[in-house]
């Protein structure tokens, strides 16, 4: 019998750290991929990918760079010249969004997984508690897999996990505690690389996340903040 290998997409965060974690409890080898699209956190997310893998000892990793959406610009987390919102999760797709990444990023990982006859694709997307991506749908998800499966070899049959969807950010610490993702390593800040924010909306998010779980967040941030904004 072949062995199972899964390509994960693992930018670094807490939720894609937990989502390649399940994939290796589910019986598979990893295959890590990073993307380096000029956001914000571009250096501290490819460090904390680095640390991450490590921990779960894949058996290949890619990072890739992708420059045109610094290009398109439209986003906070591509455009400096966009102030990155500190006010609260907005209503809507926030300026956060990145135009169309989840796509891009699943196709790009469907190209690897053909290539390693991969069967299994996971990507750590949250639809219940997220921030009104309309890329981390789950019909959407679906639908995509759908259609890389039409647009690959017939003997290819990928099949995108997405183990975190329905979850709460709280559910997401307390699954990464008992699983022992090495949460220390993540990040999810939007604007900083030294000292998470606190402020912004990836932050509150996951600092709500923590205090949901009652468990203080191992992260360093500015002004020693450990409770929700």
């Amino acid at each position: 019998m072949s062995e199972k290998i899964a390509v994960c997409v693992i930018s670094g965060g807490m939720d894609s750290a937990l989502s390649a974690s399940i994939a290796k409890l589910d019986g598979y080898k990893i295959i890590g991929v990073h993307f380096n699209y000029k956001q914000r956190t571009e250096k501290k997310e490819l460090e904390s990918f680095r640390k991450v893998i490590k921990e779960l000892g894949v058996i290949k990793e890619y990072e890739i760079d992708l420059n045109f959406f610094e290009q398109i610009g439209a986003s906070a987390l591509t455009d400096n010249s966009i102030e990155v919102p500190v006010g609260g999760v907005e209503d809507g797709v926030p300026i956060t969004y990145v135009p169309f990444r989840n796509g891009i990023f699943l196709s790009i990982a469907s190209a690897i997984a053909e290539k390693h006859n991969a069967t299994a694709l996971y990507i750590g997307v949250v639809e219940e508690d997220s921030s009104g991506y309309p890329d981390c749908r789950s019909n959407y998800i679906s639908s995509m897999q759908n259609a890389i499966n039409l647009g690959t070899k017939d003997e290819t049959n990928i099949e995108i996990k997405m183990p975190l969807v329905n979850m709460r950010k709280s559910e997401i610490v307390s699954s990464s505690i008992l699983l022992s993702v090495p949460l220390e390593y993540t990040w999810s800040c939007y604007k900083s690389e030294d000292e998470a924010c606190g402020i912004c909306d990836s932050c509150r998010l996951r600092l709500n996340g923590f205090k949901m779980a009652n468990q203080i967040d191992p992260i360093k941030y500015k002004d020693d903040i450990n409770v929700t904004c």
